[in-house]
């Protein structure tokens, strides 16, 4: 999938953190195929990292595609630098 779309999601804190890096991550919110709850995603570390402003289970509009690395594992991808929508 190479087109990029508006897709809605949250932060969360993974039940098991191994192999992942930081505590708090972002996932797509579900009902929103091909874009999968259980998918990792790539954007703005401030997202994840500044709790203070945006707490766990916080809610975003993002735009972003699937791509992979390497043919690896698919996972979202937006640019961290492209503006982010915090839902209510």
């Amino acid at each position: 999938m190479k087109e990029y779309s508006e897709i809605d999601v949250e932060s969360f804190e993974p039940a098991s953190t191994a192999g992942l890096h930081g505590k708090v991550h972002i996932r797509p919110l579900p009902g929103q195929y091909p874009y999968l709850p259980e998918m990792h995603v790539s954007c703005s570390k401030e997202l994840t990292e500044k709790t203070a402003i945006y707490p766990v289970a916080s809610k975003f509009r993002i735009l972003a595609k699937i791509t992979s690395r390497n043919g690896g594992k698919k996972y979202i991808y937006t640019h961290p630098k492209w503006r982010v929508i915090e839902l209510s």
